[in-house]
Parts: C-alpha cells; structure tokens; sequence
C-alpha cells in the first residue's frame, strides 16, 4: 500500500482529577478581592491532582478515551506522544509506560516537553508520522502543573490547572483532511520568562535547597501576555497561508487556553467571530498542553465534528515556544 495523502483526527479523548478548586480558595489566600481572578483570567474553576494521582495515569484516561472514540485496534498503532512538563519522572521518559497501560505494545513512545506548544509540535510530527508509515498516532497532552506551583506566587498560582487531552491520528486518502498548514516557532530570547529554575543540569537538585527553587515562576507576566499575542497572531496567519485558508473560512477556533483576553486578542487580530472560539478556560483554567486537545474533546462532546469543518488551533508558551496548525475534519 502507498503512504497515504494525508491524516484525519479520529478520536478524541480528556480527563481532569476529581478534585475542583474554586477562585475563593486561592483569592483568600493570596490576599485577593472575590472576582479578581476571573476579571483577570477567565477562570473560575479548575482541577487539581490529589495524593495518588499520577501523570501517566491522567494521561492513560484521556488516550483510552481518544482510542475507544477512534475505534482502532490496538495493535494498528505505531507511536505513542506523550507532551508533558511534568512527567512522572525526569527519567524514564512516561510515555513507554502510558503506553503499557494502554496496550500498545507494537507502539514506539516519547516524551515531547515543549511547554503550552507541546500538542501542536507532536501533532505535526504525528502527522508525518502517518504519512510516511501509514500507521495510527495516539498524541496525548497531560500535565499536573499543581505540583508545581508556588502557591505564594500570584502570576502562576492563579491559572495553572492540570489535565488530560488526547487525539489518534489515521491514515486518510483525502487531502482535504488532517494537517492542512502548520506553522512552528520560537524565540529564545525569552527563555528566561517562565522558569523552573532546578532540578535541570544546570542547577541539579542539592541538599538544602529551598522548595521554591523547584516550582515554577513567572519573571513578567505583562511581557509574557505581549509575546504570546503576537507569537499566536503570527503563526496562525503563516498556518492559514499554508493552508490557501482566509480566517473567515474557520469553523472553530481552538487556541491554548493560557488567558481569556490572551485569545481574545488573537481572534481579534485574526479577525475570526468571537462565536467561532471554543473556551474551556471558565471551568478547567490552564493545562499548558493539555488546553488545545481537552478542548477539542469537549467540543466534539457538545456538538461532534463535521465532514468538512476546518479548525485553527494556536498556543505559544515556555520557550519561548509558539505554533498553529489549521485542520480540516
């Protein structure tokens, strides 16, 4: 058989831990007025990893889903992506052990850490992937960003949630489906703007280290906003020229949930009707990777994909990493 015209999005899949926090949590104690979290962010709920919960086992929740979804065999699957900035462990690789939980055993498996862009970069490679061997690609984002949290910090302590999304990826004889335009960026000169500062080779874990040495931090939350506006706004415009797609012909827009007036901004640029966005942020806040492919979980839930739709989905984090990929259904 020849290696197939492109790929499509057959199944879809999310899962959160059980455990809902509310803003009043938080705002009581950081000090903060009632509202002003969701008058700043968007959110007023997310979910939180309990004692017990591991990433590969969120992970393994959303890719059954996705696999149960696509009604694949298990044994047609020939990768596993799992992205993540916080894998069960910084070494092994989690992925080889989501998919041992999930059965594919004829499935090779990797761990992809590229922050809030993670699910973009693996479904670029996923669908190289499937053209070339033409073979089904599991893509799952997860991340349990709670446990890395500084709770005394406000710029991160306010959004950062954790979570579970999944796609498999099939072959597929129309060109009209799968990847239509792609685009990948970064810029490293903000490399600095969102950091976990040990436990990296450069700063190895050491006796008497203070725990906030290994949470996360947010060095500008202003310029963090600024770059990712314009970095989402340039690589979905470079994606859509790709494509041969204006904006108007978007179905749904499916950005990374990182802030409500984040992809507010970038609709507006884009010029795509405020009804076209998908929003997930209200009630599950900010999954780094994990947004874009529970977005698209839930959204198929609500109302399921149609023949033909077109979707844009962006993000930009970390890295600083961005990109956006326009898909046909």
């Amino acid at each position: 058989m020849g290696a197939p015209r492109s790929s499509r999005l057959a199944g879809f899949g999310h899962a959160v831990p059980r455990r809902r926090v509310e803003n009043w949590e938080i705002e009581e104690r950081l000090g903060l007025e009632a509202g002003w979290i969701e008058r700043r962010t968007g959110i007023r709920t997310r979910y939180w990893a309990e004692e017990g919960d591991t990433l590969s086992g969120l992970a393994a929740k959303a890719g059954e889903m996705a696999l149960e979804n696509a009604g694949v065999s298990r044994r047609d699957v020939g990768l596993t992506l799992l992205a993540t900035s916080t894998p069960d462990h910084l070494l092994p690789p989690s992925a080889p052990l989501l998919a041992h939980r999930l059965g594919l055993e004829r499935a090779g498996a990797i761990d992809l850490a590229g922050a809030c862009s993670g699910f973009l970069y693996a479904l670029a490679l996923a669908d190289g992937f499937v053209r070339t061997q033409a073979r089904p690609v599991l893509v799952v984002a997860a991340n349990i960003l709670s446990r890395r949290i500084n709770p005394a910090e406000r710029a991160s302590a306010v959004l950062f949630a954790d979570a579970a999304g999944a796609v498999l990826l099939m072959p597929s004889a129309d060109p009209r489906t799968g990847l239509l335009g792609s685009d990948l960026a970064a810029d490293g000169s903000g490399y600095d703007l969102i950091t976990i500062p040990s436990g990296g080779s450069n700063r190895p874990f050491a006796s008497g280290m203070a725990a906030e040495e290994c949470l996360m931090t947010m060095r500008d939350g202003r310029e963090v906003f600024s770059r990712a506006v314009s970095l989402m706004t340039e690589c979905s415009g470079r994606a859509l020229a790709a494509s041969g797609l204006e904006a108007s012909s978007i179905d749904r827009f499916v950005p990374h949930q990182a802030n409500r007036r984040i992809f507010d901004a970038v609709s507006a640029n884009l010029g795509i009707d405020p009804p076209c966005t998908v929003c997930t942020i209200e009630h599950y806040g900010n999954s780094s990777a994990a947004t874009i492919p529970l977005s698209l979980s839930l959204a198929n839930q609500a109302k399921p994909f149609a023949d033909g739709e077109k979707l844009l989905l962006t993000a930009a984090g970390a890295g600083l990493t961005a990109g956006a990929s326009v898909v046909g259904i």
